[in-house]
């Protein structure tokens, strides 16, 4: 049962506040008193029922029946074309005339508010060296040793290895024939990946791949 049928404000409500009145001849104040509500909102009630019979006692939209300063709906369609075209609130704005708060509202309601939900992705620019050793790709990763094993497989998480340290993986891959170099080393020293692109290209990086 919707208990807001039962309300003073209700439609059913105000229903039996007209019965009373216009079939039962009971005053304005009595019929009003008697549902507690004021007078003032039952005269409104009876205007409303001789007005537009039941439906005249339902309620209506707070919306108002017009907005001198709405948009046109043909000046909103133009913002979306245009926002669709590229153009930033600021552009659209200087264009139609509209002011710019106006513009984001009409523009955050078409779900455009924000360029990435229509600006269509960047396409993909590939490039590959066509020479051996004219461009080199270099990274390190960093792991952590494990010095024993895990709470997983001791089942204790209150034991923790410390100082064990980390390895360095150092990685030279070729543009142009995709090989790769790797080795694991103890830092990520100046000195220590020079060494390693030396040693890559003494090993023949790009022509084979190597693993020290």
């Amino acid at each position: 049962m919707d208990l807001q049928q039962k309300t003073r404000g209700w439609p059913a409500s105000r229903e039996l506040l007209v019965k009373r009145v216009l079939e039962q001849a009971s005053t304005v104040r009595e019929a009003a008193q008697a549902l507690g509500v004021s007078e003032r909102s039952a005269y409104r009630w009876l205007a409303r029922s001789r007005e537009g019979g039941a439906g005249g006692l339902e309620d209506r939209s707070s919306c108002p029946l017009s907005i001198p300063h709405r948009t046109p709906k043909k000046v909103v369609e133009e913002l979306i074309l245009l926002r669709e075209a590229g153009l930033t609130g600021g552009e659209i704005s200087v264009r139609t005339g509209v002011p710019r708060l106006p513009v984001g509202r009409w523009l955050k309601r078409a779900g455009l508010g924000r360029s990435k939900h229509f600006a269509l992705p960047e396409p993909i620019r590939r490039y590959e060296r066509k020479t051996p050793c004219e461009l080199l790709h270099l990274n390190i990763k960093k792991l952590g040793r494990i010095g024993r094993a895990g709470h997983r497989v001791a089942g204790d998480r209150r034991i923790r290895p410390r100082g064990v340290g980390w390895e360095l993986i150092h990685v030279a891959i070729d543009d142009a024939s995709r090989l790769a170099c790797v080795a694991i080393l103890d830092n990520e020293r100046a000195v220590t990946a020079i060494a390693f692109l030396k040693r890559a290209r003494r090993r023949g990086l790009p022509d084979t791949a190597c693993e020290y």
